[in-house]
């Protein structure tokens, strides 16, 4: 059996509305659908960026246990997108300076020799990482 790819990332927050238009605004994701159940437990937005295959999907839960991110539980540890180049990393680290996001200057990767990482937290705080991997075959 084979596959073909991650077709989606679910990710749990607490409204889903304002991380939709938090991704939507810092990172240059778009809305492409939405979905609430019958019962109103839990609603869903579901995004895509124009530069990524796989697509994210942000649910709410009604049930869901307040608190903040935390990746030393079992689940998510962090989610990382890929550049192109050390430029493109720098050019990211600017972006979330303009939308007033924390983040972690461009740094060397601990896990991959010449790699570069900036780390930052979406509203919730999930850890998302923009990695430069100059071994990545779509490298410059």
């Amino acid at each position: 059996m084979s596959m073909i790819g991650i077709h989606h990332l679910g990710l749990t927050v607490t409204s889903a509305e304002h991380s939709a238009r938090w991704y939507e605004s810092v990172l240059g994701f778009e809305r492409v659908g939405a979905y609430v159940s019958p019962g109103g437990e839990r609603r869903k937005v579901f995004l895509r960026h124009p530069d990524l295959a796989v697509r994210l999907g942000l649910t709410e839960h009604e049930a869901t246990a307040h608190g903040v991110f935390d990746e030393t539980r079992i689940g998510l540890d962090h989610l990382a997108f890929g550049v192109a180049s050390e430029a493109e990393l720098h050019g990211w680290e600017e972006r979330l300076e303009r939308h007033g996001a924390v983040y972690t200057a461009a740094a060397p990767a601990n896990s991959i020799p010449g790699a570069a990482v900036v780390v930052f937290r979406d509203p919730d705080g999930i850890q998302l990482e923009v990695f430069f991997d100059p071994a990545d075959p779509a490298a410059d």
